[in-house]
C-alpha cells in the first residue's frame, strides 16, 4: 500500500516537471505580471501649447495653439496592476509651430521665426524630453485608467520634475493618452521678451494638452 502511495506522489511529481518543462508560462503565469509595450505614433497625436490671455505667445488678443508635429517615444504599462509602467517623449523643438486659424499665413510666419529665434532656440537645444519616474493612478475597468505620470522634464536645457495627469485606454493593440499640464516658464529660463516685431510676450504659464496615440510592440 506505502509503494502503491509512492508511486502515485512521484508519478504526479514527474507530470508536473513535464508541464513545466513543456510550457513555462503555466508556472510564472500567476507570479510575472505582463507588461505592454508601445510605441508613440506622432502622425495620429496631437500634442499643443495653448497661449491663452497672457501665456506662451499673444498676438491681437487670439489664441495660439503652438503644435510639435514631431515627436517620438514609448509607453509601458501593465493591465493588471498598472505597474511597472512608464512613459518617455522627445519633441523636436523646430517641429513646433503656431497652428491656430486665427493668424494669416504671413502671421504665423512671424510668430514661428519668434519662436524659433527667441523662445525655443531649436539650434540650441534640439529637443524637449520627458522621462517619467514613477506612475501612479487606478483603473477604471475596461482598459481604462486615471494616471499621475510624474518624472524629468527637460527644456532649454533645464530640468524639472513634473506630473502628468493622464487617462488611458486600452484598446487591442493601441494605446491612447490624453490630458494637460501646465508649468511656469520660469522654472525653465524661457525668455520673456518683446524684440523683434514685439509678437511673443512671455507670461509664467504655460499649458500643454494632449492626445497621444500608441502602438503595441
Amino acid at each position: 500500500m506505502n509503494r502503491s502511495k509512492l508511486f502515485l506522489s512521484a508519478l504526479c511529481s514527474a507530470t508536473l516537471f513535464v508541464i513545466v518543462l513543456v510550457d513555462p508560462t503555466h508556472a510564472i503565469s500567476t507570479n510575472h505580471a505582463v507588461v505592454n509595450r508601445y510605441r508613440l505614433d506622432a502622425s495620429e497625436s496631437k500634442f499643443i501649447a495653448h497661449a491663452l490671455r497672457g501665456g506662451l505667445v499673444w498676438f491681437k488678443g487670439h489664441e495660439h495653439l503652438v503644435a510639435a508635429h514631431q515627436f517620438t517615444g514609448e509607453a509601458e504599462i501593465t493591465p493588471d496592476s498598472i505597474m511597472p509602467a512608464l512613459l518617455r517623449l522627445t519633441i523636436k523643438t523646430e517641429s513646433m509651430e503656431e497652428t491656430s486659424s486665427a493668424f494669416t499665413d504671413g502671421q504665423k510666419q512671424i510668430i514661428n521665426k519668434e519662436l524659433r529665434e527667441i523662445v525655443l532656440l531649436p539650434a540650441k537645444y534640439p529637443d524637449i524630453v520627458f522621462n517619467s519616474t514613477d506612475v501612479t493612478g487606478k483603473s477604471r475597468g475596461k482598459g481604462e485608467y486615471d494616471l499621475k505620470i510624474g518624472g524629468d522634464l527637460t527644456l532649454l536645457g533645464v530640468t524639472r520634475r513634473t506630473v502628468i495627469p493622464t487617462q488611458v485606454t486600452l484598446t487591442g493593440n493601441d494605446l491612447s493618452a490624453h490630458g494637460e499640464f501646465s508649468i511656469n516658464r520660469s522654472d525653465f529660463k524661457v525668455k520673456a521678451t518683446s524684440a523683434m516685431h514685439g509678437l511673443i510676450r512671455v507670461r509664467d504659464k504655460i499649458k500643454f494638452t494632449f492626445d497621444i496615440v500608441g502602438h503595441k510592440y
